[in-house]
């Protein structure tokens, strides 16, 4: 069942061929560029079904859909699949498979509406049950979910992956429960108890670097100062960058301390950070005007970071970064990714910024690949203590008081201040709605007002709520992140929102640029992008199990 009417055969080869090359433009190039405003738009109903040929048009726009599916061109599957049903327009096939793209560019939402669809044209079509199932475990509705795969089993009783997705789908939810009565508890987090001194290092086998400069892995005080914001020595940092980058880890022991370390720094300070743009120019861009650089989405993919880094420079702080979320899932690098950034957060806190993204979340690390990694890497344990980080990190930031950047996009609640958002409560998994969701989860879209989310959390607000929100607030640009651009990024609204995107070719298929952006004085927005660079041949979501196998 986990395949469709298109013979879905798996995620093309991961290793690219082309070499990385980069183009800088100005705002007013930026604005000129192609793309839509709205990746999915929901456009006016077209109705060929009264037309002679209307079946075999439809079969035609499947077939290719079906193919660009396969390629894992999703969002081109899309556009095959919507022209399809301008001439069938209740065929449960075709909608069943849009259902199945939308699922893969994580439109959770449009997802139920076409399975929805699919259910009502033909209620014994399993795999429209299939695609519903799909979307509510995604949106951690797993009680849902059930109700789904046990109709599934109900019209395909011998179909042993229905079974075993409903088997999973009631291991979680037996998970959630105990998850809750812990918490009910009010238990002590892992992170309190978890002693990293416990954790032996063999000299005669660990080839890795250390953070004590002669290399000393017994002196446990001395060591564990070292994980202390500001004294981690930058040249462990960039020994470790380049460790990851040959495929081998850091050990365990330091990997420990770094989470434990990074959680209690997160926890002390606010869900709204304010970052100044340095004094000084870039070491490695003295020409350059003092600046700020702000990344998106990297989602596991180290290889397109480090070339990132290659590029503009390694964090500093006079080259200080903002990542802007989702660091995690989807790329089979994640751990490289995420430890990279930490380490250089703990070496020098004013070097490089980090905002939550809905993929630093439980549900979606267990889906996408965060968590299958990480306990192939390392441990169940360790996972828990990543968790415990992504749930403290900040939710927002504010650059010269002009530049609002989170990860998603706006509250749509009218009246919302930056200090409000400061406010926000931190230390747990994201609520179905309110701020912390909107934050996390919203997209803008190109007409007034706001819309139920496409993604099936959140919302889609229009240009009135961006200027409302950011004259409210007196503050000039919104920056976010969260989908897939062509150009790596785009801008609209007028200008008020900017979308960034840095992950190149995500998941080795959609075939588009990064970008990363400068902020100098001026608050005026710089963008460079990029193409993807060669990573080993693992291929993205080499590391999802169980309900992973339906998004992979």
């Amino acid at each position: 069942m986990a395949d469709d009417d298109s013979k879905e055969s798996g995620t093309p080869s991961a290793t690219p061929t082309n070499e990385s090359q980069s183009t800088t433009e100005t705002p007013a190039a930026a604005a000129s560029q192609p793309g839509s405003n709205d990746d999915f738009p929901i456009s006016e109903v077209i109705d060929y079904s009264k037309d002679e040929n209307a079946e075999a048009t439809s079969l035609q726009l499947k077939a290719v859909g079906n193919e660009e599916l396969i390629k894992g061109h999703y969002l081109q599957a899309i556009k095959y699949y919507s022209e399809a049903l301008e001439y069938t327009p209740t065929n449960a096939i075709v909608l069943s498979n849009r259902a199945q793209a939308y699922i893969k560019v994580e439109n959770y939402g449009l997802a139920l509406l076409d399975a929805e669809a699919a259910i009502q044209s033909d209620a014994s079509y399993a795999k429209a049950y299939y695609r519903k199932a799909s979307a509510h475990f995604a949106l951690h509705k797993y009680k849902a979910a059930r109700k789904d795969f046990r109709q599934v089993c109900k019209l395909k009783p011998k179909d042993r992956d229905a079974r075993a997705k409903l088997k999973e789908v009631e291991k979680a939810i037996k998970e959630d429960l105990f998850a809750k009565a812990i918490e009910a508890e009010h238990l002590a987090p892992l992170s309190a108890t978890y002693d990293p001194n416990n954790i032996h290092i063999d000299p005669a086998s660990y080839e890795g670097p250390t953070p004590m400069a002669d290399g000393n892995t017994r002196d446990m005080e001395a060591e564990a100062a070292l994980f202390e914001p500001g004294k981690l020595p930058r040249e462990f940092v960039l020994a470790a960058v380049e460790h990851f980058k040959n495929q081998k880890l850091i050990h365990k022991r330091y990997v420990a301390r770094l989470l434990i370390s990074c959680k209690t720094y997160f926890e002390s300070l606010s869900s709204l950070m304010e970052i100044a743009i340095p004094a000084s120019a870039p070491e490695n861009d003295p020409d350059a005007p003092p600046r700020v650089t702000v990344c998106g989405d990297t989602h596991g993919q180290y290889y397109d970071v480090l070339n990132i880094f290659k590029q503009n420079g390694y964090p500093s702080a006079t080259n200080p970064y903002l990542f802007n979320g989702d660091f995690v899932d989807r790329g089979s690098f994640s751990v490289e990714v995420i430890l990279t950034f930490l380490l250089f957060k703990m070496s020098d806190p004013s070097c490089i910024y980090l905002t939550r993204g809905n993929h630093e979340t439980k549900n979606m690390n267990r889906i996408y690949g965060f968590e299958g990694e990480v306990k192939a890497k390392l441990d169940d344990q360790i996972f828990q203590l990543f968790l415990e980080v992504f749930c403290h990190l900040p939710l927002a930031a504010v650059i010269e008081n002009g530049i609002f950047i989170t990860h998603g996009g706006l509250p749509v609640t009218p009246g919302v201040t930056l200090d409000d958002i400061r406010k926000i409560p931190r230390g747990c998994e994201p609520p179905e709605s309110g701020l912390m969701s909107d934050l996390l989860w919203s997209d803008p879209q190109p007409f007034p007002g706001k819309s139920p989310s496409k993604r099936g959390v959140g919302f889609s607000f229009g240009p009135d709520i961006t200027e409302a929100f950011l004259s409210h607030n007196n503050l000039k640009t919104l920056v976010r992140s969260h989908e897939v651009k062509e150009e790596g990024y785009l801008v609209e609204h007028g200008g008020k929102t900017i979308t960034v995107f840095s992950a190149p070719n995500y998941c080795d298929s959609m075939g588009n640029k990064g970008a990363f952006i400068h902020f100098d004085a001026s608050l005026e927005p710089k963008f460079t992008k990029y193409e993807h660079v060669p990573h080993p041949d693992v291929r993205p979501m080499a590391y999802a199990a169980g309900m992973g196998g339906l998004f992979a």
